[in-house]
């Protein structure tokens, strides 16, 4: 998996947001799986201020002695679910992205050993769980959302896994790398036909 994406993404230009906001790194975790890669979410502690209760990557503020935002990806990755930065290998960006609380986030995609044990923090993370790649690429999305952000409307999918909801900003950086991996054509300025 990990020179697929890094072959894949290797000519992936990632869109820069030019706006001067806090800033943030997340990881976007692909297990390193040639036959079933999976993808690794976090469900966040409903105590949490922001985004409670909601399917999250790993991730979160850059802290001031973060050298940089990958850095921060990869520490808030092990404060969150205990993966340590040794077992993830950092392939590329992806396009940044705005949060709805004025956070600039940039996301990481990176490669984590397939049978990795998950520690989650419980003041922070309620759950972990991994979702197939495969599940996406069929595009069997619950419904669209539309959303609004700098005078555009986004039509970003909503996908339900068991009883987990991916949407919103976790839904907009899953249909980059989609489109950017695996060529999934989905349009976010479109809506989608016939749903």
């Amino acid at each position: 998996m990990r020179e697929f994406l890094t072959q894949r993404l290797a000519d992936y230009a990632p869109r820069q947001l030019a706006l001067d906001y806090p800033e943030a790194g997340i990881l976007v975790p692909v297990t390193d799986s040639s036959t079933n890669p999976e993808m690794i979410f976090t469900l966040r502690s409903s105590n949490l201020s922001t985004h409670r209760g909601q399917v999250a990557y790993p991730g979160g503020k850059r802290d001031p002695g973060d050298p940089s935002l990958a850095a921060t990806a990869l520490r808030e990755t092990h404060e969150e679910i205990g993966v340590s930065p040794a077992d993830v290998t950092l392939i590329a960006p992806l396009s940044q992205v705005m949060s709805r609380y004025g956070i600039l986030v940039t996301p990481y995609v990176g490669v984590v050993p397939e049978g990795l044990d998950f520690r989650p923090n419980p003041d922070e993370i309620e759950s972990v769980f991994r979702v197939p790649l495969s599940f996406f690429l069929e595009d069997r999305r619950e419904r669209t959302d539309a959303l609004n952000f700098l005078d555009n409307t986004f039509y970003v999918p909503c996908y339900r896994w068991q009883h987990y909801q991916i949407w919103g900003l976790s839904a907009v950086v899953l249909v980059d790398f989609l489109n950017a991996v695996y060529d999934a054509g989905i349009d976010l300025l479109e809506p989608p036909e016939g749903r």
